[in-house]
């Protein structure tokens, strides 16, 4: 696998993360997600949010609320709008990193498909587990 790095559009913020693989790759379906990603689903990819650091000036957030009612911080290039990582305070110690932003994503195969209640009818992934919500967890 890759090193896990990306950057944004304009090449304004780029991040690092130390981690050797991640620890999950998840496609997410639910409506904020389809929002922010302009399209059918955020393709995400988690990493330990110690092993992540980020560089460039223009990094903003905005605080989002997720549907366990705790925050959901949303980073993203203030220049040219790329959303590049989110902060899901439910699912504390991990960061998820937009897999479009990451520099090479040839190998993002995503384990499981979440908030399939919301999916757009022609957006279904082939093979991969559907949740209605989050899945289960460990």
């Amino acid at each position: 696998m890759p090193k896990i790095s990306g950057r944004c559009l304009c090449g304004s913020v780029s991040y690092t993360s130390t981690a050797d693989s991640p620890a999950m790759v998840a496609a997410c379906h639910c409506t904020h997600c389809q929002r922010q990603s302009g399209t059918a689903f955020s393709m995400n990819v988690a990493v330990p949010a110690d092993s992540l650091s980020c560089d460039g000036d223009s990094l903003a957030t905005y605080q989002d609320t997720g549907s366990s009612g705790m925050p959901v911080l949303r980073s993203f290039c203030s220049k040219c709008g790329s959303p590049l990582f989110s902060d899901v305070k439910a699912i504390p110690g991990l960061l998820f990193l937009k897999a479009a932003t990451l520099d090479d994503a040839s190998w993002v195969k995503p384990a499981a498909a979440i908030w399939g209640r919301s999916k757009q009818p022609w957006a279904s992934l082939e093979g991969v587990p559907e949740f209605a919500q989050n899945p289960p967890r460990a």
